[in-house]
């Protein structure tokens, strides 16, 4: 990657907003993934489909939406949305019950676009110590749990 300098000095670092920051991160971060998602044809909530029904027998539906609700502020709708694009792909397929399954090329499209994500990781936490990066996190949850907000994701 390129060089890397700090914005400010760590004196001048301890006046800075976290908002800021830490908004700042996230765009970044979640752009450069969906700029990369995209290039591979998903969005990032049909990455997490894809990944909640690798198991042989799939997943049903609701619990799929159930575990990535929380991941998308917009409700539901945009995640049913999701599962028909992939099914219409032929990604997917949802049974009568409304058990999604992976189709041989779903389960193609996501390995493959799970060597992208892994390169994504990487480049995302170049220069990163993994101490550092829990350190990070540590340090966001706590800030959430002081300004009185919420954030859990399995």
């Amino acid at each position: 990657m390129d060089t890397f300098t700090y914005s400010h000095s760590d004196e001048d670092l301890t006046t800075q907003p976290i908002g800021y920051w830490a908004s700042a991160a996230g765009e970044a971060v979640v752009h450069h993934i969906r700029t990369t998602l995209a290039q591979a044809g998903l969005t990032q909530p049909q990455w997490w489909i894809l990944n909640q029904v690798l198991a042989e027998d799939g997943r049903e539906k609701a619990a799929v939406v159930g575990t990535l609700r929380g991941y998308l502020n917009v409700g539901d709708g945009p995640l049913h949305h999701d599962i028909r694009a992939l099914r219409d792909r032929g990604l997917l397929t949802e049974d009568a019950e409304g058990r999604l399954r992976i189709t041989d090329e779903g389960r193609t499209l996501r390995d493959e676009t799970g060597v992208l994500q892994r390169k994504l990781r990487a480049e995302i936490h170049d220069g990163i110590t993994e101490e550092e990066y829990i350190r990070t996190l540590k340090v966001l949850q706590r800030m959430i749990h002081n300004a009185g907000g919420a954030a859990w994701h399995h």
